[in-house]
């Protein structure tokens, strides 16, 4: 989550906001002035945030305005926030922390934490995001974005919904000249990616301009759903015109600045190709692990890892009569059996996302058996646009609104059927779908405890780590039939393998074809899927490494729940610390070790 979508909302919403009774008639006047102090920062992050409003959906009311604009994308705005961020920092810290609750501490603490890691990019190094040092490459930019927000999150029911949406449409053309301005300066610093990643984002953006402009998914996105709900008015036209006179130019105007860039970009593939390269990168992994590991560190852990998750494979394997080769090539011998493909087409696609919404249905069925006051948040899977699927992560997740008008999506990238076998698919959605992102996205978001900074933040360790261990989960409530038991451990072994690969691209030297080979050798995934993994950590830098580590912090935790409370421990109780939000690794242990003392003095 970038800049451009400030974790928060607007405490002007009134009741969505209000401090709770019980609260503001507590004696503890630092948690109503700390509750307070948080909805002031959240209105202010949303007011510099039209994209995160809309997909939160409040961008109405007094904020409808919000409903027509993109953020900027300069230089400018960017120390702004800075220095936005570091004014609300003073302002929270002084707080006396004598004058809080244990939960406004907690919250203090959170509050501070992700306002300082957004400090990090622009104070130390003058970049967006030391995990996203590049403004452009082939998942990044506005080209790459804004379509895709466009299409999947800005809604159209009325005709000043229809009238927001062309006023986006003409600010799509100033973001695309700003990120094209930023890119530029930030290139004649060495921050420009490396040759393949633009000659992704050329191909990606050919694709963008070669549709013609009243052809384009933009414009018939406008027309189709405007007919749909019977909007009167010449939407297509209007919408074509933007596109031909202001973001075909603007976007002619990025395509050239890519191309020269691609014959002036410096060689390498990973963070050590930046000046301060590897500080950049030692910040990135704190950041994304949310611990203080070294490289090293982190590159032995995922070899140990590799080991023992392939030992058990074996195991699996040889079950099956897979016995011939190393684990990564049964894997691919596996994957290539026809009883495992669904068929490359639209039909096929169909009936692979059939599949998918049949295992989350199944799945709420089991979730009682584990979990309390379940969230029901509507989730809907769809495929990644084809517009972007050559550089789009193979699976990500988007929340819903908070005003129940936009679903969760589950996406899922179908360019090829061949990578995903259908042994390897139910991991997939039990990480992404339930008991993974979704559910845990929603216990956050619905906490009643929780102020509204602080329900829709995300850190990856905690995040990522928790999908990985909802995929654990799924097994032990019996989710996964015969084979897939090797797709949840191949899950695994693939989160294990990035702990390896992302620090060789990025502390050891790896090359691309390098960190690809390993993958595929190690987790038997096709090569294409393989090599569009390994592009985004060389882009996305650091963040890979936060699945595995985040999944063992869970691991232990739960584990040390369970020895200190014996008979007190339940699945139920240990899980309801997701209603706490998401939090660094550090201050989840602590919590876990508060609750753990909590449920032992009960008696």
């Amino acid at each position: 989550m970038d800049r451009r979508q400030f974790i928060a909302a607007g405490s002007s919403l009134a009741v969505a906001l209000a401090v709770p009774p019980a609260l503001a008639k507590s004696k503890v006047s630092g948690d109503v002035r700390l509750r307070r102090l948080l909805d002031a920062v959240a209105d202010d992050g949303i007011a510099h945030s039209p994209e995160f409003a809309t997909s939160l959906g409040l961008d109405k009311g007094k904020l409808a305005a919000l409903r027509g604009q993109l953020s900027p994308a300069t230089s400018a705005e960017r120390h702004a926030d800075l220095a936005r961020n570091r004014g609300w920092i003073a302002r929270i810290k002084a707080i006396p922390e004598p004058s809080l609750s244990a939960a406004g501490k907690r919250h203090q603490a959170l509050a501070l934490y992700q306002l300082e890691q957004r400090t990090i990019g622009t104070m130390q190094f003058d970049i967006d995001s030391v995990q996203r040092p590049y403004p452009i490459y082939q998942q990044g930019g506005a080209y790459f974005g804004i379509p895709d927000f466009l299409t999947a999150q800005h809604p159209i029911g009325s005709s000043a919904d229809a009238e927001a949406y062309l006023s986006r449409l003409s600010a799509f053309a100033r973001v695309l000249d700003e990120d094209t301005a930023e890119q530029m300066a930030q290139a004649a610093r060495g921050f420009s990616a490396p040759g393949w990643s633009i000659d992704l984002t050329l191909g990606q953006m050919a694709k963008l301009r070669g549709q013609a402009a009243g052809e384009s998914t933009l414009v018939r996105n406008l027309a189709e759903k405007a007919a749909a709900k019977g909007i009167a008015g010449d939407w297509q036209t209007r919408a074509t015109k933007i596109i031909e006179t202001a973001i075909y130019p603007a976007l002619d105007r990025q395509i050239a600045l890519m191309t020269a860039l691609r014959r002036s970009t410096r060689d390498g593939d990973g963070a050590w190709r930046l000046d301060r390269g590897d500080e950049i990168y030692a910040a990135a992994l704190a950041q994304a692990t949310t611990t203080t590991m070294t490289a090293d560190e982190v590159h032995k852990a995922g070899l140990e890892q590799v080991a023992d998750i392939s030992a058990k494979l074996d195991t699996i394997l040889r079950k099956a009569g897979l016995t011939q080769g190393s684990v990564g090539e049964r894997l691919t011998e596996l994957n290539k059996r026809p009883e495992q493909l669904y068929p490359n087409t639209d039909e096929g696609r169909k009936a692979l996302i059939d599949s998918l919404n049949a295992g989350v249905a199944d799945m709420w069925e089991r979730l009682p058996r584990a979990f309390a006051d379940i969230p029901r948040q509507p989730l809907e899977i769809r495929r990644v646009p084809v517009e972007i699927q050559d550089g789009a992560s193979n699976g990500y997740y988007n929340r819903a609104s908070l005003d129940g008008s936009r679903p969760a999506i589950y996406w899922i990238n179908l360019k090829d059927n061949g990578d995903w076998p259908k042994y390897s698919l139910p991991a997939l959605t039990y990480h992404e779908g339930v008991p993974g992102h979704h559910l845990q996205g929603s216990y956050a978001q619905l906490s009643g405890d929780l102020p509204m900074l602080l329900r829709n933040m995300f850190i990856s360790s905690y995040g990522e780590g928790w999908a990985l261990y909802a995929e654990q989960l799924a097994d032990e409530l019996g989710a996964y039939s015969g084979i897939e038991s090797a797709g949840y451990l191949q899950s695994f072994l693939f989160r294990a393998s990035r702990l390896v690969i992302d620090t060789g691209l990025h502390h050891k030297r790896w090359s691309r074809e390098q960190a690809t080979d390993y993958m595929v050798a190690t987790t038997g995934f096709a090569r294409p899927r393989s090599q569009r993994e390994v592009e985004r950590y060389c882009t996305m830098i650091g963040q890979a490494c936060s699945y595995k580590i985040g999944h063992m912090a869970w691991v232990k935790q739960r584990a040390k729940a369970q020895a200190a409370l014996g008979d007190k421990f339940t699945l139920q109780w240990f899980h309801e610390v997701l209603k706490d939000g998401v939090m660094p690794l550090s201050m989840l242990e602590a919590r876990v070790d508060e609750r753990i003392r909590e449920r032992l003095a009960v008696g």
